[in-house]
């Protein structure tokens, strides 16, 4: 039986409505009551709403682009990423609330998260955005706990943590694995065991040096017993030339670094010099503050050496035009903006370009910071008018054999093709060139002056540190900094592990990914700073924990509670680089060229593509002539880099086309890979140098040169099923072979490789066919 209201109380639910917006039915709308009940059959939901890790992820992708930090794009006056804005009153009257902290009946942004009205719906249905019931409920529940906000964790600089106590573990090694294994035991899970000494060896040779080990060093490291043979396997791989060389491979996507200048005429530009010291820094283990600093203002450092000054050629590896007709002053924004791009991604890992145009979306970061921060990579004295083809763009250094005889001794001057080389660099101009915030960020229509500084959200630029390049290197290192450490130790981490503790290496802003194990992340900061930024040792580090040393094979259990491994109870079973597949199989057949620096070279590539692509300028970029002898083999580090047409092998598995700067390679799976493995004359005479080598070392043992190969590959012997079936692989090659399907001499003598084994072409080629099908093995471009 339904009571009749008063008229008092028709007029306080007319009022409630109307304070809503929404216009709610008792019998179509559940009360929040209601909610809360069934928000009980919502699993995942915590007991204590974390802002940062619960709510935060919510407000950035759902709400902040019109509700963000872009003063200049919220819509309803409503600002919901301080606290300040959020908690502000709204409408005409100032007697709306989006957020009243404890009281969700009593908040506007409830109200609207749950309406049934199209109009007044949050997420509106037109964006394409929409909230779960679990992220309702998590609103909801915040608000009713306070509806406290918190600073962006990354822009909080990072306090030590205390290492969690574990009790009754054998298990860790160091503190990585107290921080990891107190994760997995809150998740009710357990490390996996300790990887076959094979599995680890081979493991810790690509991530340390990119190279497989061979068999010898495989069987020398599992029969060495010593309690610190580990250790010492990897003291040994960080003094090697390799290690130097792996780390620079992945600098060079970073550095956005070729061997052209890009746009439509992409002609060759000399910048192997400055290569060739980043390999050298990396060697000498240089600290990672001293290789930056270098690197950004190395022309403005006291002591300024030749050194120094080739050492800031990173500022220099953006795109050059050499197109008639072009605004000087609009490519010299685009060359200051990719210099601030590069500089925004490896540094601080955060994407300063989406404030270009408008206040960024969803960071704290204002235009005019943007610009401000513009203007320390904008008073280079670079020549604006566009030189001819041929010519390299001013500011450079010339380096001569004198030179590379002296302080540039590292440089590899012996096939350089001149007497003299130049090398584009950094120098600062005497009279500051003014920078001005550009309405939507377009060169010709300049607004407000502006003058160096750095993001305050970030951290406030110091009174005494100077306003340039070194001063900006100084603020990058300050121990107030909340990023810089941070953003590099996660690096390393995605390097030995595959994915960082911010699975988004590119981005640590409020759209990133959150960190894993957050404290893990800030001791790991806090070590490599406190420890002198000694990137061997951090390495080293990663590498002696037990959660390193685990099996990467997995459970279905497991898959389907950690699919992603973010609790890292596995090691992570990664595909190898495009760098590593082609080097591997160099290494492992002979072939591989170990000389370090110099000119880049130009391996086998399918014939036509740059003749068909090329802008017309002509040039030493308009066909592609193949190297010669051992510049054949050498390692892909310093294989030719046109940006317009890069290495279509290497771009197959993903490499970084080298555009822009790139912290983190996708990761996809393609037929065309499988056909580069079958068809790619790099890997068919390296199949074929193998399949030499072990007629050689094993002559008439058939199962031996099996699986002498096998084991080169996969760093393993074969089992009894695996050696059968590359036996019965072996006498079906020979039949095709002798019915005609397969011609032996044709398979060959594909390559520059002669082999000089002395067997007849069908045994030579049987095997090699047998070596070739083991190279495209899922376990032989696998690291673990």
């Amino acid at each position: 039986m339904k009571i009749k209201p008063s008229f008092k109380e028709i007029l306080v639910g007319v009022g409630i409505l109307l304070f809503c917006g929404i216009y709610y039915s008792c019998e179509q709308k559940p009360s929040t009551s209601e909610r809360v009940i069934a928000k009980a059959d919502i699993q995942g939901i915590p007991e204590k709403i974390d802002f940062t890790f619960d709510v935060k992820p919510i407000l950035s992708d759902r709400c902040f682009i019109c509700h963000g930090p872009d003063k200049n794009a919220i819509e309803g006056n409503l600002s919901l990423h301080t606290a300040e804005d959020a908690y502000a009153a709204l409408g005409e009257n100032k007697d709306r609330f989006a957020i009243v902290p404890n009281k969700p009946e009593e908040s506007e942004l409830v109200h609207r998260i749950y309406s049934e009205d199209a109009n007044l719906l949050m997420p509106p249905p037109e964006s394409n955005l929409e909230l779960t019931p679990k992220e309702k409920a998590i609103l909801e529940k915040w608000i009713a706990q306070g509806g406290e906000y918190k600073e962006h964790w990354a822009f909080i600089a990072p306090v030590k943590p205390e290492v969690p106590e574990i009790n009754d573990s054998a298990w860790a090694n160091n503190e990585i694995d107290k921080f990891v294994l107190k994760k997995m035991r809150l998740n009710g899970l357990a490390p996996s065991e300790v990887a076959s000494k094979e599995k680890l060896v081979r493991r810790v040779f690509f991530d340390l040096t990119g190279l497989p080990p061979s068999p010898e060093q495989v069987n020398s490291f599992v029969n060495d017993t010593a309690a610190d043979a580990y250790e010492k396997l990897i003291d040994s791989l960080l003094q090697t030339i390799d290690h130097a060389e792996h780390m620079a491979a992945e600098w060079m996507d970073i550095a956005r670094y070729a061997d052209t200048h890009g746009y439509q005429d992409d002609f060759e530009r000399t910048m192997w010099p400055w290569r060739d010291w980043v390999i050298h820094a990396f060697d000498e283990n240089m600290p990672y503050n001293q290789f930056v600093t270098y690197q950004l203002a190395g022309d403005l450092m006291p002591d300024a050496d030749l050194e120094k000054i080739l050492a800031t050629g990173f500022n220099r590896n953006h795109k050059i035009t050499f197109e008639g007709g072009t605004i000087p002053e609009e490519y010299h924004v685009e060359y200051v903006e990719d210099r601030l791009q590069t500089f925004g991604t490896t540094f601080l890992g955060l994407t300063l370009e989406c404030a270009r145009c408008h206040d960024h979306k969803y960071d704290p970061i204002s235009q005019k910071e943007h610009f401000e921060l513009f203007s320390f990579f904008s008073n280079n004295k670079e020549k604006l008018s566009i030189p001819l083809p041929g010519e390299t763009p001013e500011p450079y250094i010339t380096v001569t054999e004198k030179e590379a005889s002296g302080v540039l001794d590292f440089v590899n001057f012996d096939k350089a093709p001149k007497k003299e080389v130049p090398v584009m660099v950094m120098y600062e101009r005497e009279e500051w060139k003014p920078a001005f915030i550009l309405n939507r960020g377009v060169y010709d229509q300049p607004t407000d002056q502006v003058f160096p500084d750095t993001p305050k959200s970030v951290l406030s630029f110091p009174e005494n540190y100077p306003k340039n390049r070194m001063g900006l290197s100084k603020w990058l290192f300050d121990n107030e900094n909340p990023l810089t450490a941070r953003v590099t130790v996660n690096r390393y981490w995605q390097r030995m592990f595959g994915n960082g503790l911010v699975s988004s290496s590119y981005d640590f802003g409020n759209q990133g990914a959150l960190p894993s194990h957050p404290e893990l992340l800030d001791y790991l900061a806090i070590k490599f700073r406190d420890e002198g930024w000694n990137t061997k040792a951090m390495l080293k580090y990663m590498a002696m924990s037990a959660t390193y040393k685990q099996r990467a094979v997995t459970t279905p259990e497991l898959l389907e509670q950690d699919p992603e491994n973010r609790l890292l109870a596995r090691a992570p079973r990664l595909r190898l680089t495009a760098e590593m597949i082609r080097d591997q199989a160099l290494a492992i057949s002979g072939l591989l060229t170990k000389e370090v620096g110099g000119p880049s070279v130009k391996p086998y590539q399918p014939e036509g593509i740059w003749e068909e692509t090329t802008g017309g300028g002509g040039g030493s970029t308009s066909r592609y002539v193949q190297s010669e002898g051992e510049d054949l083999y050498r390692k892909s580090l310093y294989t030719f880099w046109k940006r317009t047409v890069p290495p279509p092998s290497m771009m197959t598995f993903d490499s970084a086309s080298r555009d822009l700067c790139s912290v983190k390679r996708q990761e996809t799976n393609t037929p065309l890979q499988a056909l580069v493995l079958l068809n790619d004359p790099q890997l068919i005479e390296a199949s074929r140098a193998l399949a030499t080598v072990s007629i050689e070392k094993f002559p008439r043992e058939l199962e031996k040169q099996i699986s002498y190969v096998f084991q080169k590959a996969t760093s393993r012997l074969p089992d009894a099923e695996e050696k059968t079936m590359l036996l019965d692989h072996y006498k079906d090659m020979q039949s095709k072979i002798d019915n005609g399907i397969i011609e032996a001499s044709d398979y060959i003598t594909i390559g520059e490789y002669i082999s000089e084994a002395d067997v007849s072409q069908k045994e030579l080629a049987s095997l090699s066919l047998v070596a070739h099908t083991i190279f495209n093995l899922d376990e032989t471009i696998t690291r673990g």
